[in-house]
């Protein structure tokens, strides 16, 4: 049983995700089923929307995976990291770690929390309609907000109409399997690639097909023997390698996939956050088949913790979409949309935008500074320049096993890229936003003595 609170200022989907993750860790093993979402929602009087962004967040660290038509089971691959129920060799939690290189933290105390505070207020006060449904696709104050950025910082052609608001990546990824799994079987994905969006598209039954990665992005002659009819991308950062898409190798990859009518998902994950170059427009731009489906959330640029994401949806798909059953139901809180709203349109989203690449451009230089003056040509940066991560690859002899365990030890929390996205790539995925400039300095010079430890 746990202990919920509802006037605990931790939001309940996160105290169920920790005692979740709790009760993983101390009573269940591989393999163990948990309790259907619809069980926890009713035994503890909940959301279920509260219960899925639990779940989601398990899912997306690693902890569970699911079954199609089965539910939601303790995951294999990451069992080893859970604790014991032995205190004798109950391993340290991640909060025990000094330094810890989450590629994907943004720091709390650059929210800017109390002008999201008096925005929240006011969204309230404004006229509601609180005796009726919200709009199933998201408000329409916030779906325009979102098209007229989209238009003037991505190049994204798209009217609010086209726009579906969700409560993050996975549940637009979710939605996008449903909608699709009548007409399309096959689907698409970099390799290596985001291992959580191959694991939606398993949730759903659907034949996964692996594109390689060149040095243009996603492999065309790749495409070609493949069967996919559904393409996920990262063209503007590809993830995790950063290779940017050429515009050339854009419209070959657009026509391709129109000549055999697909899909393709374009994730643009991290496009905010660019630090030495101007960003790439979108590839939905660039489309005039009517076959992107454009994916964008608010967590790196603003915070995770909201859980909104959206879709511009091609109009082909927005009429199936309108056609489902997911259509009716919004995905986020009216007065959490309405807040977004009024901070996009008040200009405090621009202006926050602007704040959070000086800062994060800071810690990236100087993690990238600072590695290249301590290991020099032991190692090689592999992408850098935006986002919240810069990851780099060893030049030398190198003992992984080693260089976890010593990490471990020294109480050094590492994110390697093979575990999360398959093939042979692998490089050390250095986060540094959710660390003060301090803290990037100090965890550099501890992690590299155990890199320097861990060459052969």
């Amino acid at each position: 049983m746990y202990i919920l609170d509802e006037k605990n200022k931790t939001p309940l989907h996160l105290q169920l995700y920790n005692a979740l993750k709790h009760d993983i860790s101390t009573h269940y093993q591989t393999g163990d089923k948990l309790p259907s979402i619809r069980k926890v929602a009713t035994l503890y009087n909940l959301s279920k929307t509260t219960v899925e962004s639990a779940y989601s967040q398990l899912y997306a660290e690693g902890y569970i995976e699911s079954r199609p038509k089965s539910g939601y089971y303790v995951s294999e691959l990451y069992f080893d990291t859970f604790t014991s129920e032995n205190p004798a060799t109950t391993s340290e939690p991640s909060s025990s770690y000094k330094y810890d290189f989450f590629p994907a933290q943004l720091c709390a105390e650059d929210f800017p929390l109390k002008t999201w505070k008096r925005l929240a207020t006011k969204a309230l006060q404004e006229t509601t309609d609180f005796g009726s449904y919200p709009d199933g696709q998201g408000e329409l104050v916030l779906r325009e907000q979102i098209a007229k950025y989209l238009m003037a910082s991505r190049g994204v052609v798209c009217r609010a109409e086209q726009i579906v608001i969700t409560s993050g990546f996975i549940d637009s990824m979710r939605l996008l399997a449903s909608l699709l799994k009548k007409t399309h079987s096959h689907f698409g994905i970099e390799h290596p690639g985001y291992h959580i969006a191959r694991k939606v598209f398993e949730e759903f039954a659907y034949n996964i097909d692996y594109i390689d990665i060149d040095d243009k992005g996603v492999s065309l002659q790749s495409i070609e023997q493949s069967k996919a009819q559904i393409l996920y991308i990262t063209p503007s950062h590809q993830y995790p390698t950063g290779v940017s898409m050429p515009i050339a190798h854009r419209h070959k990859l657009l026509e391709l996939m129109h000549q055999r009518k697909g899909l393709i998902i374009e994730d643009d994950y991290d496009s905010e956050l660019r630090y030495t170059t101007r960003p790439i427009p979108a590839l939905q731009g660039l489309d005039k088949y009517d076959s992107v489906a454009y994916l964008g959330t608010f967590a790196k640029s603003l915070s995770p913790a909201i859980r909104i994401g959206y879709m511009v949806l091609p109009l082909w798909l927005l009429t199936r979409y309108k056609e489902s059953y997911d259509a009716h139901f919004a995905k986020v809180s009216l007065s959490t949309q309405k807040t977004l709203a009024l901070f996009m349109a008040e200009g405090h989203y621009d202006r926050h935008l602007r704040k959070m690449r000086t800062l994060n451009r800071k810690k990236h230089n100087l993690m990238r500074d600072t590695l290249k003056a301590i290991l020099g040509d032991t190692m090689q940066i592999v992408t850098q320049g935006g986002g919240l991560a810069i990851l780099i690859h060893p030049t030398v002899a190198f003992d992984w096993e080693k260089f976890k365990r010593l990490s471990e030890e020294a109480r050094i929390k590492i994110y390697l890229a093979k575990e999360r996205c398959g093939g042979e790539f692998e490089a050390v995925r250095m986060g540094f936003g959710g660390l003060s400039e301090e803290e990037v300095l100090e965890g550099v010079e501890v992690f590299s003595k155990i890199w320097k430890k861990a060459r052969v």
